[in-house]
């Protein structure tokens, strides 16, 4: 069984503008659900965002897969990565807001490393325990407590929830079945999977030649979504998974909601409460946990 890496500046620099990245999309995606179904924002997003990496997928030398077998790798990552938890989460969030749904998904670490300790692919190790349980008591300080929660919430909840889930399977998929390629390859092929798969079921569930013409703001909405929070950031996330493994790569759902409120203080002159202060610090308090050097050092290790 492998022991967790350790990230270094170049790693969490990395994370911290995936989080942007990503914190980013689930304003798009909850701008999308209101006028589209969910399933058709989830092709939406993953058409475009291949169409936008093909060039540079030839451009730097790469070719598509050959066989059928070759294409299974990249096929398994865009049905656990893109189809699953986007349907889940797009659906989500019909019902539930987009800040909320984005702090479920901060459950995905926890996921992620209780799945690669099942699969016995990394050692669930004292100091990551303790990092992910701060990590999700600080999300739910950032949470706070509103009234309570209809069934349709409840369902938005638990669909959100199943994406993390899905998630996680994704990350030990990528550690098994995609270490060693290029992330540019990872990105395009899996993404070009996703588009067939999600046609398929978009065709026969939402029959896109019945919807009306989206609007303005949901077409460059879609633009963003794809581009940014998907071509681009697929990149990030895969030259992460490559360089600092699996479980590290989803710590990044543990700052999306600190990206989040930093994005909408700056943008749109939200004001940070001092829950969500308390909530960023204990989040903090984790990620130093998960990442180890700093409490080797203080233990003398």
């Amino acid at each position: 069984m492998n022991a967790p890496k350790t990230m270094d500046s170049q790693d969490w620099g990395l994370l911290i503008l995936l989080s942007v990245l990503w914190g980013g999309a689930y304003f798009f995606a909850g701008v999308a659900v209101k006028e589209l179904p969910p399933l058709t924002v989830v092709l939406a997003r993953v058409l475009l965002a291949a169409i936008v990496l093909l060039p540079l997928f030839w451009y730097w030398g790469h070719s598509l897969p050959q066989s059928f077998t070759a294409w299974l790798p990249f096929f398994g990552m865009g049905l656990l990565n893109n189809v699953l938890p986007f349907g889940f989460i797009f659906a989500g969030q019909t019902q539930i807001t987009v800040g909320l749904s984005s702090i479920i998904n901060a459950m995905t670490p926890l996921f992620t490393i209780l799945i690669m300790a099942a699969f016995q692919e990394e050692r669930l190790t004292k100091n990551r325990i303790i990092g992910v349980l701060l990590g999700v008591i600080g999300v739910a300080i950032l949470r706070g407590y509103e009234t309570p929660l209809n069934g349709n919430q409840t369902l938005g909840i638990l669909l959100c929830l199943a994406a993390a889930i899905s998630y996680g399977f994704a990350a030990l998929w990528g550690r098994k079945f995609l270490a060693g390629i290029p992330p540019i390859k990872s990105a395009t092929c899996q993404l070009l999977s996703s588009t067939l798969i999600i046609t398929v079921a978009v065709c026969l569930i939402d029959k896109p030649c019945t919807l009306s013409v989206p609007s303005k703001d949901t077409v460059l909405s879609l633009l963003a979504l794809a581009i940014l929070g998907t071509a681009l950031a697929y990149i990030v996330f895969f030259k992460i998974l490559v360089r600092a493994g699996a479980s590290n790569v989803m710590l990044v759902t543990l700052l999306i909601p600190i990206t989040a409120l930093f994005l909408g203080n700056v943008f749109l002159e939200e004001t940070i409460q001092s829950k969500e202060i308390i909530g960023a610090i204990i989040i903090g308090m984790g990620l130093l946990f998960i990442d180890g050097r700093l409490i080797n050092r203080l233990n003398g290790k």
